[in-house]
């Protein structure tokens, strides 16, 4: 049952029918295992990767170390939920280290997302610091490369 998940995650527009045939079910099975994933959310979104820069719009991506104090009895999840509830979080992450929770924020300019930092983010009672890291170009983003590098189309020399 896991072979279907794996298709989708790698193409989420596979077929019923496509899939059917790849992990060896029949065509109805994968539909219904489809919409059960679908109904509990184990498939959470269907995504599609956009290289925005090839389409000249700008956006600024940061990424943000959330230093905060756990809560009795529920840890991180509290202050993990508010920082999910605010638009400019695309995803956010439990991590170990020196910081607590990794974030990933979107913004039209640096200084959107500085704002966002300094108004919402830091005030936040249980947060106790924050460091921001301005991502600069993206290269791969969920496996996929996004700007393969061209082969080198010299002719070797042979002796």
């Amino acid at each position: 049952m896991n072979e279907i998940f794996e298709v989708l995650e790698d193409n989420a527009r596979a077929t019923p029918e496509q899939i059917a045939t790849m992990v060896g079910m029949s065509a109805g099975k994968v539909r219904s295992a489809i919409k059960k994933a679908e109904g509990n959310k184990t498939i959470v979104k269907y995504k599609t990767i956009v290289n925005w820069a090839k389409l000249g719009k700008e956006e600024v991506l940061a990424l943000i170390e959330v230093k905060v104090t756990p809560q009795r009895d529920v840890g991180f999840d509290a202050v993990a939920e508010r920082i999910c509830r605010f638009p400019q979080v695309q995803s956010a992450y439990l991590v170990s280290g020196t910081y607590d929770l990794a974030i990933m924020v979107k913004g039209k300019d640096m200084q959107e997302i500085a704002s966002f930092v300094t108004g919402k983010l830091a005030p936040l009672e249980k947060v106790q610091s924050t460091t921001t890291h301005f991502l600069l170009k993206r290269y791969k983003e969920d496996g996929e490369v996004l700007e393969p590098t061209e082969k080198n189309k010299r002719l070797l020399l042979s002796p």
